[in-house]
């Protein structure tokens, strides 16, 4: 009688960053393609010797979703043509989908990025950076909901006629202004996602009591490691960001990540505003770039690194868990402030390395890298649907 041999069990391998990346939807909350376009046009539908973004490195990085951010600078406040900014650069993300349909595609809802995954094509989803186009009128809320705007970041680095900003010293409306209030409960109700990022910490507050439903920091850090840095998110926030069931999405930008950092910029914006001042100079002459050249040459700018980067994650998920906490790069949209190794959207295979590297599981990666806050976003269509 003979005896059959052993059964020798195959142990599989662990995927890496590359196959995770492939394996996974990659949502990013927030890159600036859309104004980059605008200021210098780029065929992103193939690669670019510019910027961070492009269809090949894209594809390469295993991004699926990213945000692309309808950025309205707080100057147009202001000046007017908010609104016609807005459609101008939506106009811009549908002729990027046009030029190449078999490449990008417009994404309405959760079922949209879902389905455009499946057939390979990568989904382009809209977020407004500033709420200046509302104008003021609850039918521009409409209006860019039909457009496929699908959040907005209510306030960008001035208070407009929605909220405060985290970078204005002037809080003239002590948080949300009237309208902002009533802007926000319209939001849940047409289902658009609100974006709690660069509004202050009181209008955080107030959009927290008034919403029914999630919401999203679509571009910000903690600010544990920028301490006194109010556009990153303090612990307290974040506690109230899980309670109310949302997502902060890391911004990567050196800046938002490491002190060190942000120092740099604070010193070095001190520095050219006093040297435009005794120059009599704007900050797009000649001699504003000669300066700033040989300021970067003398005082070389500290980026931040992969590991910087790792820390915000790690600290989220320590004080409010692994369902709170996505990806909001904000390519395109910090200049030369990227971290070593998070260079472009090529690069998410290095950050979900350094997940692994720090223990995460695979269950976990998933849901940073697009399922908490594809949880979120159905969680406000399905608050839409039922009001």
């Amino acid at each position: 009688m003979s005896c059959s041999e052993p059964t020798i069990k195959q142990t599989e391998q662990p995927l890496n960053g590359k196959q995770l990346a492939q394996k996974y939807i990659i949502i990013d909350g927030h890159i600036d393609v859309p104004y980059r376009l605008e200021k210098q046009w780029d065929d992103v539908t193939k690669a670019t010797e510019s910027g961070d973004f492009d269809y090949p490195r894209a594809k390469s990085g295993g991004l699926n979703a990213p945000f692309m951010s309808i950025y309205i600078p707080a100057a147009f406040d202001l000046s007017g043509g908010s609104k016609q900014l807005a459609d101008k650069l939506i106009d811009s993300v549908e002729s990027i989908v046009s030029t190449a349909p078999e490449k990008f595609a417009i994404a309405r809802s959760v079922s949209d990025v879902q389905k455009h995954f499946q057939q390979g094509l990568i989904s382009l989803p809209m977020g407004m950076e500033n709420g200046s186009p509302i104008e003021g009128k609850i039918e521009n809320l409409h209006h860019f909901y039909n457009r496929g705007v699908r959040y907005i970041t209510l306030t960008h680095s001035k208070t407009n006629h929605i909220s405060d900003s985290s970078y204005d010293p002037l809080r003239p409306a002590s948080g949300l202004t009237d309208f902002g209030k009533q802007l926000v409960l319209e939001m849940n109700k047409v289902g658009m996602m609100i974006d709690v990022s660069h509004i202050s910490d009181d209008a955080f507050y107030q959009v927290m009591d008034l919403t029914e439903a999630p919401v999203i920091a679509s571009h910000s850090s903690a600010r544990k490691f920028t301490p006194g840095f109010e556009r990153n998110m303090g612990d307290d926030m974040l506690l109230k960001l899980k309670e109310n069931g949302g997502v902060i999405q890391i911004n990567f930008g050196s800046g938002f990540i490491a002190q060190d950092s942000l120092e740099h910029r604070n010193t070095y914006k001190a520095a050219l505003n006093e040297f435009m001042a005794e120059n009599t100079v704007t900050s797009n002459s000649d001699e504003v770039k000669v300066f700033t050249q040989e300021y970067l040459a003398n005082n070389p700018f500290p980026f931040a690194s992969l590991n910087d980067v790792l820390d915000h994650f790690d600290h989220v998920v320590k004080l409010i868990g692994i369902d709170h906490v996505g990806i909001g790069s904000d390519y395109d949209g910090v200049g030369d402030s990227l971290p070593v190794g998070l260079k472009d959207v090529a690069s998410y295979p290095n950050l979900i390395d350094g997940l692994l590297q720090r223990g995460y599981s695979e269950m976990d990666i998933e849901k940073i890298l697009s399922g908490n806050v594809l949880r979120v976003w159905q969680a406000v269509e399905n608050y839409s649907n039922q009001h």
